[in-house]
């Protein structure tokens, strides 16, 4: 009986560790530098219209609500990846996704995919 109260005690303390290390997770500053970089590329983008929630909002007010949800979240973000689907994909309360348009008659796509360009660019350099 004590060899199973003991296991379970142990397999409740290496979950609880686990989820420790999970609620605490924030991206390494190299990381945060990539992220932060990411939302100055949508700030600098002025000829983008970002699409939320059905309403049309420039690159700066875009970039403002990124960086808003980013540091909200943060606490739950490792990766620019993370970044990208927690916080600048979809409404947290409609769930309908963010959407991009740029100037030149490019056709509208989702924010998700744009900024996944963005980030794949930028870790080529």
């Amino acid at each position: 009986m004590l060899r199973i109260f003991g296991r379970s005690v142990y397999c409740v303390l290496a979950l609880w560790t686990g989820l420790a290390a999970v609620a605490s997770a924030t991206p390494s500053p190299s990381e945060d530098k990539v992220i932060q970089t990411l939302i100055q590329r949508v700030e600098k983008t002025t000829d983008m219209v970002f699409v939320r929630n059905g309403s049309e909002y420039n690159a700066t007010d875009a970039a403002s609500h990124m960086r808003s949800k980013y540091d909200h979240f943060k606490a739950e973000i490792v990766t620019a990846e993370d970044f990208i689907e927690r916080c600048a994909t979809r409404s947290e309360m409609t769930k309908v996704a963010y959407k991009v348009k740029l100037a030149g008659g490019a056709a509208m796509r989702e924010s998700g995919d744009f900024l996944r360009d963005e980030l794949r660019k930028l870790r080529q350099h």
